[in-house]
């Protein structure tokens, strides 16, 4: 892909290719943009375990990853330095991480702390048998991770339009939980969430609670906001004094981070879907929620969440199997609805895979 695939005027470019939604190859190249940040874990997941293994995380990198809460937090390897065991293979909490093969037993922040029947082992320990540390990044009390580097992320950017939430203090909920396996291609997800232009066709219950001629949406290095206002009477933010969005009602922020990380902001509190690459042709979203206040809940944008992402996937499913047409290569962009995709498309089209 060349950054002059993707026009930078959005009233010429045309989107990509069929191709990239279909062809295991331009699958596997793409793989190579999951190595930047990526969502962890929410500060509030620690108060039932301080390990906790993300295993989301290797199913879109291929990375065992664990995220430990001692006296600090740590992101460490998950693979034993001995012979590559897996240590944790299930949420839990413990003062040591310890192998069940070989009973290797390190410190909650990597370090090496016992090994049986290693005393005549020369050059015994070394700094490589202690677990490798990977990048850890608190924003907002979400913790993100990256296997390589670290990657600049707009965060302070964004404080200033959502730090007013103290998202810290909101609670995990389990029960919203989701695991949704999609018949689409991963980038079809992506394309059909940084567009509210199918709102009124696709989304009937959510066009009720957004007043779709106040949708906007900003684009800025690394990411997507989209800002959905409430229509008269309904529930909406209680902004600060001098917020960029003083004196309107927002219904909900809708905030995409590169390449695969959606965090849905109400007055209820936070949903996030990750986005896990499978094939060509396949993808998973994992939803997780955690709550400010559950008497919100019912109300609003943030709402019907179950009803919108089973209309989402009905019909990027469908675009799935269009993709596949010989009549169809390459569409063109709305330049005032869909800034959003072309954003997502020339951020693809500069990294020249």
């Amino acid at each position: 892909m060349s950054e002059s695939l993707i026009d930078e005027d959005i009233r010429k470019a045309r989107t990509l290719p069929s191709r990239y939604y279909t062809e295991q190859d331009e699958f596997d190249r793409l793989k190579a943009v999951f190595t930047g940040w990526q969502f962890a874990a929410h500060v509030s997941e620690f108060e039932a375990h301080n390990i906790r293994p993300l295993d989301h995380l290797e199913a879109i990198n291929g990375e065992s990853l664990l995220l430990v809460s001692g006296s600090e937090t740590f992101c460490l390897s998950n693979v034993c330095t001995h012979r590559g065991m897996r240590l944790a293979l299930e949420p839990c909490t413990k003062k040591t991480l310890q192998c069940r093969y070989h009973g290797r037993t390190f410190s909650l922040d990597g370090t090496l702390r016992h090994m049986p029947e290693f005393e005549q082992a020369i050059g015994f320990p070394s700094g490589a048998d202690n677990l490798r540390r990977f990048p850890l990044k608190r924003w907002m009390g979400l913790h993100f991770t990256a296997v390589e580097g670290e990657p600049k992320a707009p965060w302070e950017m964004l404080e200033q339009r959502l730090g007013f939430l103290d998202v810290a203090s909101y609670t995990y909920d389990p029960g919203r939980n989701r695991d949704h396996g999609v018949e689409a291609n991963w980038l079809l997800y992506v394309d059909n969430y940084l567009e509210g232009f199918h709102i009124p066709y696709v989304h009937p219950e959510l066009n009720q609670a957004l007043d779709y001629a106040g949708y906007t949406t900003e684009t800025f290095d690394g990411g997507v906001l989209q800002i959905g206002k409430a229509v008269e009477g309904d529930v909406a933010f209680d902004l600060p004094a001098g917020h960029p969005d003083e004196g309107q009602d927002i219904a909900a922020y809708y905030l995409w981070l590169f390449p695969n990380m959606m965090f849905n902001f109400y007055p209820w509190g936070l949903s996030v879907n990750v986005v896990i690459p499978v094939s060509p042709t396949q993808c998973r979203v994992l939803y997780r929620g955690y709550v400010k206040d559950a008497n919100l809940a019912g109300q609003g944008a943030g709402s019907v969440l179950d009803t919108v992402e089973d209309q989402d996937q009905w019909v990027i499913e469908e675009v799935q199997r269009g993709m596949t047409s010989r009549a169809y290569d390459r569409g063109r962009y709305s330049p005032t609805q869909e800034q959003g995709v072309h954003h997502f498309h020339r951020m693809l089209s500069r990294l020249h895979l």
